[in-house]
């Protein structure tokens, strides 16, 4: 049986201090950010002055000395808060966690594709998961970048070449694949050592035709050789 009156726990309190050097005569102090009315505590040279009887703080604002302070006199006003969780984690923003979060439940990771949010429960994409198909897709951790490099492989249908054409359930791949008779470029395209390899490198297309539109050129660098219809099914 406890004796005597149990001890309560209150909750967490956040507080900083904001000091002010008094000028002659001085009794009205404005507080850097404000304060929380009656959780504010007022010293002067470090002695703790009584709110009612030494001075006023009732706009959050401002505090009044209710007998003039001397030049030079040190003001500090000890400013008292709730700590809340929900306001120590931002919803909004960039923000760095030191060491490691462990979230039981409830937990999302954003997955954005070309800027726009994919896995958005009340957008019109709802996606919440992503699933790899086909042979040669993994995932892996790179502990030096700090990034998940992602590598998906060609189908393990048409041999990899063109576009594979599906059995009936429209998902798993045929042994046959497709190719379009001609393509369109469609805008201007520098193709050099920053896109198209670094070394001297062969630029090659399957498709038989190939169409640059007016006004749009295509330029081949230094090094590089452009090699249309690789396959040669434009002769057959």
């Amino acid at each position: 049986m406890a004796v005597g009156r149990p001890i309560s726990l209150t909750p967490n309190i956040a507080s900083k201090s904001v000091s002010a050097t008094a000028t002659a005569a001085q009794t009205s102090f404005t507080v850097t950010g404000g304060y929380r009315i009656n959780e504010l505590g007022v010293y002067r040279n470090g002695v703790r002055l009584v709110q009612g009887k030494d001075f006023t703080a009732s706009d959050g604002s401002t505090v009044t000395l209710l007998s003039g302070a001397t030049v030079g006199d040190l003001i500090e006003f000890v400013i008292f808060d709730s700590f809340n969780i929900a306001d120590a984690i931002k919803t909004v923003g960039d923000q760095t966690l030191q060491g490691e979060l462990t979230a039981t439940s409830g937990f999302t990771i954003g997955i954005t594709s070309a800027g726009t949010l994919i896995n958005d429960d009340s957008g019109p994409t709802g996606i919440t998961s992503m699933n790899f198909v086909g042979t040669g897709n993994t995932f892996s951790y790179n502990s030096t970048t700090k990034t998940v490099d992602i590598s998906i492989s060609g189908g393990s249908g048409g041999g990899g070449i063109g576009t594979a054409i599906k059995y009936s359930d429209e998902t798993t791949d045929s042994p046959f694949s497709y190719i379009e008779p001609s393509a369109i470029v469609e805008e201007n395209l520098d193709l050099n050592t920053t896109n198209a390899g670094v070394t001297s490198t062969y630029i090659v297309s399957v498709i038989p035709t190939v169409q640059v539109i007016s006004g749009v050129a295509v330029t081949v660098g230094s090094g590089k050789t452009m090699v249309i219809d690789v396959l040669q099914l434009g002769g057959r």
